[in-house]
C-alpha cells in the first residue's frame, strides 16, 4: 500500500499519522495528558499491525490494552511509546517510498543491520529506537553493514 503519509508538517509530521498535531508544544501537552486510544487504533489500521504487534510496540499487556480502550485514553508513558512507534513507522515508510506494507515487513522482521534483532522489538526502548533510526539512516545512505 503506497498511500502517502502526512508530509510537510515539520519535524513531527509522523504525529499526524495518529491524528495528532505536529506542533511541538501542543504535542508535548497531548502526551502528558495521554493520547486518545483512537490514535493507537489509527496506527494499527494504517500499518495493518496485529494486536500482538501493538502490545509489543506500546509495551502494555492485553488486559491493560482493554482497559485503556474502555477509558478512551493512554497514560503518558504509553502515549510516548506510541508516538515513538509512529515516528519509526513513518521513517521506514518514507525510506521505502511510501510503501507501508514494505515498511511493516522491515519493522517486523529480523534485520542483519541490527544484529538480527527485530526493529519493532527494539522500538520498545528509546535506545533501541535510536538504533532502528540509525539503521534506517544507514540504509538511506546506501550503507548496509
Amino acid at each position: 500500500m503506497t498511500t502517502p503519509l502526512p508530509a510537510g508538517a515539520g519535524r513531527h509530521a509522523y504525529a499526524r499519522i495518529l491524528g495528532l498535531t505536529s506542533h511541538t508544544p501542543a504535542l508535548i501537552r497531548q502526551i502528558q495528558e495521554g493520547i486518545p486510544f483512537k490514535a493507537l487504533e489509527r496506527l494499527q489500521r494504517t500499518f495493518a499491525l496485529s494486536t500482538d504487534e501493538v502490545i509489543l510496540l506500546v509495551q502494555i499487556p492485553q488486559r491493560t490494552l482493554t482497559r485503556r480502550r474502555e477509558a478512551g485514553r493512554l497514560r503518558a508513558d504509553e502515549s510516548d511509546r506510541l508516538l515513538r512507534g509512529a515516528r519509526l513507522m513513518h521513517r521506514a515508510t518514507t525510506l521505502f517510498n511510501g510503501d507501508r506494507a514494505l515498511a511493516k515487513e522491515w519493522m517486523t522482521s529480523r534485520q542483519p543491520t541490527l544484529g538480527e534483532a527485530v526493529p519493532l522489538e527494539l522500538a520498545s526502548t528509546e535506545l533501541g529506537a535510536r538504533e532502528v533510526e540509525d539503521a534506517l539512516g544507514r540504509i538511506e545512505d546506501g550503507v548496509f553493514a
